[in-house]
């Protein structure tokens, strides 16, 4: 949290008082089109970056961090500081992936109306830790705009509804539409449970070519022991013959 807020205090102070140009700003937050030229790195930098200009900057960084301080401590403690970064970095990385897939082949007006020609922001990561949040401590509850408890049933509604009423709203934020809904679906595939779906899977694709394998070398095993002890006729009829010449 504090790393994001130093990036965008950055930017902004550059930006806004320094007389900075905003070219480092849009050469590090996503864009398809850049992307698909081979700019890969704007995959991994536009979930660090927040929009760093007027009210809509301040509130684009505070609903990141304020949605991270009262949520990803609590899977800190849960699944550790290493599983907890690793999971902010992949899920974020997968949201934006996926939205960047998404515009290669979507129609190009429903890509104009969802994606803005530059997206960025941690909201896709937070998305992704409220639904882990939501399935992965199921017992603990949470205080929703920081006033009404709520439990993982209900953190899964609002997670979910007010991305689709924003939508509804055309009320599309800095990291796009898509985004934040690719995110939920990372926060269920590496963080709805542990081991998470995804580990899952993983581990039983492993145990079956594990498994693939051993049988495989069984049944060479087998036909080598089957060549080696195999008996060749043809001596016995060898042995009347001289015993007939006697």
């Amino acid at each position: 949290m504090l790393g994001l807020v130093g990036l965008w205090l950055a930017f902004a102070v550059a930006i806004n008082w320094g007389s900075s140009s905003a070219d480092l700003f849009l050469l590090l937050v996503g864009n398809a089109s850049r992307v698909s030229h081979g700019e890969i790195w704007r995959l991994f930098t536009a979930p660090l970056m927040h929009h760093p200009e007027g009210s809509a900057g301040v509130s684009h960084i505070l609903s990141t961090v304020i949605g991270l301080f009262f949520l990803a401590p609590a899977l800190e403690s849960a699944w550790g500081t290493k599983r907890l970064l690793r999971f902010l970095a992949i899920s974020s990385v997968f949201a934006y992936t996926v939205q960047w897939a998404l515009t290669l082949v979507l129609p190009a007006g429903a890509v104009a109306r969802l994606v803005p020609p530059h997206w960025y922001g941690a909201m896709p990561a937070l998305e992704a830790v409220a639904i882990a949040f939501a399935l992965s401590l199921r017992s603990n509850n949470v205080l929703l705009f920081l006033v009404l408890p709520i439990g993982s049933r209900g953190m899964l509604i609002a997670t979910v509804g007010i991305s689709i009423a924003l939508v509804a709203a055309d009320a599309i934020g800095p990291s796009g539409a898509i985004a934040p809904f690719a995110g939920m679906l990372a926060g269920w595939l590496f963080g709805g449970s542990t081991p998470s779906p995804a580990r899952r899977w993983w581990l039983r694709l492993k145990l079956q070519r594990l498994e693939t394998e051993a049988a495989a070398g069984r049944k060479r095993r087998s036909g080598a022991a089957r060549q080696r002890f195999e008996v060749l006729p043809g001596g016995r009829d060898d042995h009347k013959k001289d015993r007939n010449l006697h």
